[in-house]
């Protein structure tokens, strides 16, 4: 592949808490993962396995413990405060929670129009005007500009905090879990809204969510994660057909089915035990006390991310011996 073709390349990043008694947190751990222009990647897990802490470190909202980031060919990993400002207009994120990400002390306007400020893209009035186009483009009217987060309803503040991602034109967004606060029945608008801004706009999202359903609905490659590591990642429609990885599998054989008839016939893979701590995790693979085909190896080496087909990476020792 033509690496000009990726507008983010995530080589081995690491994101460790130091903690107390020398103990290290590894919450993103040797993460390898690129974007091409115009795609969505999704990345899915259990809660708790890494994936808001890889999206916010991937454009630096956390500070990376290790390895590089390169965002149109360019390494941003050690940029400076200055070098950084110009990044934020390139990426942005859209929070989980559309309650606690808004300042409740501003107005809708205020809230949109901060970014264009900081990075003085337009005059007072072409400021307002582009709010009111924000505005109707997300779904919302103009008169909502000078409101308060607490006078909307969860989805209206999700299309605030959108509006407020796209108002200084960045090519990338990550999308961190945004519709897992909402309503079951806000949840399908809202992703086709940032379907259509994808469309519109050429955006490139990193779409992290639990919701395997939604994830194959928006993403063009998924990647799975777990404690803190990538485990699988492939096109879409390939992982869903054909997974290779243990916990891949077991994932996927809880999505719900519709048809009753198909839902008891279909075998459910049930996983033994609990995650693992991510604190001083043992050798080996992180996954090896809960898999069915571990073997003396997964408890000796951690498996390395391997092309086992054409663009379908696994970490996994035992893979085509299940």
């Amino acid at each position: 592949m033509n690496k000009n073709e990726n507008l983010v390349e995530v080589n081995n990043l690491k994101k460790y808490f130091y903690l107390n008694q020398g103990k290290v947190l590894k919450a993103v751990d040797n993460v390898n993962f690129s974007i091409r222009r115009g795609e969505t990647l999704g990345l899915v897990g259990e809660s708790g396995c890494g994936k808001s802490t890889t999206g916010r470190t991937a454009i630096k909202l956390y500070e990376p413990t290790g390895g590089t980031i390169f965002f149109d060919g360019k390494d941003i990993t050690k940029k400076t405060r200055r070098e950084y400002k110009n990044f934020t207009r390139e990426a942005q994120i859209i929070f989980q929670d559309p309650y606690a990400s808004l300042d409740s002390r501003m107005t809708t306007g205020e809230i949109i129009g901060e970014g264009i400020e900081i990075h003085k893209l337009y005059t007072k009035k072409e400021k307002i005007e582009k709010i009111h186009e924000l505005l109707k483009t997300v779904g919302l009217n103009k008169e909502h500009i000078n409101r308060f987060p607490h006078e909307f309803s969860g989805g209206q503040r999700q299309r605030i905090g959108i509006a407020r991602a796209l108002a200084i034109e960045p090519k990338f967004i990550v999308c961190d879990e945004p519709i897992s606060a909402l309503d079951v029945s806000i949840q399908a608008q809202v992703v086709n809204l940032l379907m259509k801004l994808q469309n519109d706009y050429g955006l490139t999202y990193l779409f992290i969510a639990h919701d395997l359903s939604m994830i194959k609905h928006i993403s063009d490659r998924v990647a799975v994660m777990y404690l803190g590591s990538i485990v699988e990642i492939t096109l879409s429609r390939e992982l869903y057909k054909h997974p290779l990885h243990p916990y891949t599998q077991s994932l996927l054989s809880a999505i719900p089915i519709a048809d009753p008839e198909l839902s008891r016939a279909r075998k459910r893979i049930l996983l033994e035990g609990d995650v693992p701590s991510p604190i001083d995790t043992p050798p080996g693979c992180k996954f090896k006390n809960r898999c069915r085909y571990a073997e003396k190896i997964c408890g000796e080496i951690q498996p390395e991310l391997t092309e086992v087909d054409d663009g379908h990476f696994v970490a996994c020792h035992v893979v085509g011996r299940q």
